[in-house]
């Protein structure tokens, strides 16, 4: 548990909460049982709750692995009372943790966000959560350049992993970011008791992020989309010529094969030329001359 306290307002970041996190919030702050028991449990969908002592809030955010170097969506719920903001999240949210270093460093800053009320810090706590969406984006789009790279180096079965790894990356920051709009605009809508009206143009501010971040990630879609078509397209160009050049040797070994049968057929004692060295090269020669003749046809239809 990491306390911030300015102003007589505070910011209480809870990870990984246990039962007595739970009891000391109850005992403290006598949260609604439906609430406390939210912080142990986790939620499916994001949503907007006013109770008779706080507001509560459950929103998913977009994070990324460093070392698998994969998103994923993690659950933040986020209580507000008249002079406090509690955040609680499973594992180690690496937005939060910038965030609480930021105020740690930057008196600023800091001066700043716990300056009026605790609506005016969760806005200022979400704006930097909601903007660091955009660095990740951009490493989307640096993997993107890769893949692009590959595609048109001739790496294409290479980059069928690749380019589902993105899609994936999408699918984790749509299932993120788009619920979090319908949120957002409640704040604004909804007339909550413990946030401000004069909040409601700070929020449009964090609408206008959340959007602009749904832009970017349209623009990735469609990028990727692109990518996937191109690159499917060389890989089938190429193993349409691996199948061309199997058939034609196919052919010509078929042709070879008869032409060898019907020689072994024949009645070769019937004739001197037979027992002669001669028509063993006679045969050879045969054969090389449907081979070339095979290979120049497919030559010219430019089948190889």
């Amino acid at each position: 548990m990491k306390t911030i306290e300015h102003n007589k307002l505070t910011w209480i970041n809870i990870e990984d909460p246990t039962s007595e996190d739970v009891l000391f919030l109850k005992e403290k702050f006598n949260l609604h049982p439906l609430v406390l028991s939210e912080f142990t449990s986790p939620s499916q969908r994001p949503r907007a709750e006013e109770f008779d002592n706080c507001l509560y809030i459950v929103l998913h955010i977009p994070l990324f692995n460093q070392r698998t170097e994969l998103s994923y969506s993690g659950e933040l719920d986020i209580v507000i009372t008249k002079n406090h903001v509690i955040t609680s999240h499973a594992a180690e949210n690496i937005p939060i943790k910038s965030i609480i270093k930021e105020f740690q460093e930057n008196s600023a800053f800091k001066q700043k966000a716990f300056s009026q009320s605790a609506g005016f810090l969760f806005y200022s706590i979400m704006e930097r959560l909601l903007s660091a969406s955009f660095p990740k984006l951009d490493h989307v789009n640096e993997k993107m350049n890769d893949i692009e790279e590959g595609i048109f180096m001739g790496y294409e079965k290479e980059m069928v992993k690749s380019i589902s790894v993105i899609k994936r990356d999408i699918l984790t920051f749509r299932r993120s970011i788009k619920p979090q709009r319908g949120i957002l605009e409640s704040l604004v809508q909804k007339k909550y008791k413990l946030l401000e009206n004069d909040l409601n143009e700070y929020f449009q501010e964090l609408i206008g992020i959340n959007i602009r971040a749904w832009n970017a990630l349209e623009n990735i879609q469609e990028i990727i989309k692109s990518l996937e078509e191109t690159n499917s397209a060389l890989l089938s160009h190429k193993i349409n010529d691996v199948m061309r050049l199997l058939t034609a040797v196919s052919l010509i070994t078929f042709t070879l094969s008869v032409t060898t049968g019907i020689f072994s057929m024949l009645p070769f004692t019937s004739f001197a030329l037979a027992e002669s060295q001669l028509m063993f090269w006679i045969i050879i020669g045969f054969m090389t001359i449907i081979t070339i003749t095979a290979l120049a046809v497919f030559k010219k239809k430019r089948w190889l």
